[in-house]
């Protein structure tokens, strides 16, 4: 399917059902590994280190997701915690930016070492915590070829309800769409959506419980709620004509209210892509412009720039090569919000729309801020010497491959992971990694107030009192209904728990993480639910994984 940018031509893979394909030979392994992220990678980087036979089965073309999608500013959180193959990815990139012939576009010695807490280069353990996003695939890619893992891409299962095929309570096979068969005695889904986890009747929750579901205090609606700098600091009048709710409400605004404070609902915190931009001349292409753009969906940015709001730069975060990871930042940017309500549930069809949705709007945005005489002349100014990485993306005319899905569908498991766990609060029972991120929400509503005035909600911001465990029990289905599967990134937690658990360090731990107990399983012929929990932890800590303080 082709769609037409101005001068740019996206092409979007949609994945059709050929059911009267002649399906290939079964292909079998010991773990079936479901997906293309940063954990599929080390997850099939475990099972080949421990032994045992593995196939990744990739829906993308490349490897990594949003660790090699854009998010390159990693959200580290305390690093200490970050360890076995997370953080060998992570001392990789070190490696990789050692040599001279990594700094194409910027001396080493001219690059500012920014990161989260965190320098960038950290030359006493070797690690490289800012990266690009090629650098990022090429380790990923590098870890694939070195341990001979074998990856199908481009192979989207078939969700429906002949796609999975089960027995006795366990996963037998799978199939994709183009009817390939994929057969194992573990499985890992490893997606952002959780596809494999619901085609194989494991419960899930989509969207925010209320704070009466697991006695929290962040979950749910949270209306007057400004933790972070992504609400309307000012009076900002919604209508077409300024004050008058006659003339209706200006683009990517509500019609509803927020709800009741602390109640649950069905939205979820917003899309955007990651950017990496470049402002050096010889490796920059200027922001497209894309087919239908309307300058007019952006006027209300138009309105927060005249109340003499001027934060636009805040999230360039410099990534080597005098590029960025640029990211959300203010009342109105980059995050589509309320636009991806349906996503987690969605067909591919519908998926795939709801992806181009957020590339025209971000897209339109871009071009918006560059050009627009609405935009004030030291913001335009500002924008000029930046445009998309030429190096970056570059088979997706400089646009990110990956979405930022930064919540889908999240597992009912065996233990769910709440906000008292995430904050440090309680002991975590069968520890199997780390996390220490904060409580971290993007906003799910922009609505109109009472007095008349536009804000957003859902934006959340609450830091941990110190790094806390993730329990085994939160990769794990409830044995009643899957007894063979591990879920290590739509794994059973509350919304504003996952806020924290959602970072790329962590979905690398618990790859890994599940991928022990998948062949640690196999070996002692039992399933992950009833593997005992102290073979299980004394083959994390030789590994090097990081369980408690």
């Amino acid at each position: 399917m082709k769609f037409l940018f101005g001068s740019l031509i996206v092409l979007l893979t949609v994945p059709i059902d050929t059911n009267a394909a002649k399906p290939n030979a079964v292909r079998r392994a010991d773990v079936i590994i479901y997906g293309g992220t940063c954990a599929a990678v080390t997850a099939a980087v475990q099972v080949k280190k421990m032994g045992k036979s593995v196939i990744v089965v990739s829906p993308d073309k490349h490897l990594g997701g949003l660790s090699s999608g854009g998010l390159g500013f990693t959200d580290t959180g305390n690093k200490e915690v970050i360890g076995g193959l997370s953080r060998e990815f992570y001392q990789r990139l070190y490696q990789h930016y050692q040599q001279d012939s990594a700094w194409k576009w910027q001396k080493k010695d001219e690059y500012g070492n920014k990161g989260q807490g965190t320098p960038a280069i950290d030359g006493n353990s070797r690690t490289m915590w800012i990266f690009e996003p090629h650098a990022a695939e090429k380790v990923f890619e590098d870890l694939v070829r070195e341990n001979a893992i074998t990856v199908y891409r481009n192979e989207w299962l078939d969700r429906s309800a002949k796609g999975v095929t089960k027995k006795a309570g366990a996963i037998q096979s799978f199939r994709t769409l183009n009817g390939q068969v994929y057969e194992g005695k573990m499985f890992i889904d490893v997606t952002y959506e959780g596809d494999l986890m619901a085609a194989a009747g494991v419960q899930y929750h989509v969207g925010r419980e209320a704070n009466s579901v697991y006695g929290e205090s962040w979950n749910g609606v949270e209306p007057n709620v400004f933790q972070h700098g992504h609400y309307f600091k000012d009076n900002i009048s919604p209508y077409k004509i300024a004050g008058d709710p006659k003339s209706g409400l200006l683009p990517e605004i509500a019609t509803s209210g927020p709800g009741e404070k602390g109640a649950g609902d069905n939205k979820i915190q917003a899309y955007c892509f990651r950017m990496c931009f470049s402002n050096n001349p010889d490796n920059r292409v200027p922001f497209p412009k894309p087919a239908g753009y309307d300058p007019a969906r952006y006027e209300l940015l138009g309105r927060v720039f005249d109340s003499g709001w001027r934060e636009t730069f805040n999230k360039f975060d410099p990534i080597p090569n005098r590029k960025t990871d640029t990211n959300n930042h203010g009342p109105f940017s980059s995050d589509y919000i309320g636009k991806n309500y349906d996503y987690p549930d969605a067909t591919y069809e519908r998926r795939k729309e709801i992806i181009l949705e957020h590339q025209i709007y971000q897209q339109g945005l871009l071009y918006f801020m560059a050009n627009d005489p609405r935009v004030p002349a030291d913001v335009r100014e500002d924008m000029k010497p930046w445009g998309l990485a030429k190096d970056e993306f570059t088979d997706n005319d400089n646009w990110p491959h990956q979405i930022y899905v930064r919540e889908a569908r999240r597992m009912l498991g065996s233990y769910v992971m709440k906000e008292a766990d995430a904050l440090g609060q309680t002991t975590v029972p069968n520890p199997i990694g780390m996390g220490s991120y904060s409580l971290d929400a993007h906003n799910a509503q922009r609505y109109v107030r009472d007095d008349g005035f536009v804000q957003n909600e859902g934006d959340i911001g609450v830091h941990p009192k110190q790094p806390y465990s993730i329990a085994y029990g939160s990769i794990l289905p409830k044995e009643s209904e899957c007894k063979n599967l591990l879920v290590p990134v739509c794994l059973s937690s509350s919304h504003i728990a996952y806020g924290s658990i959602r970072m790329e360090p962590v979905f690398m731990i618990l790859g890994q993480s599940a991928a022990t107990a998948a062949v640690l399983s196999i070996d002692n012929k039992v399933s992950p639910q009833q593997l005992p929990y102290a073979k299980l932890r004394d083959a994390l800590l030789k590994d090097r994984q990081r369980l408690t303080l």
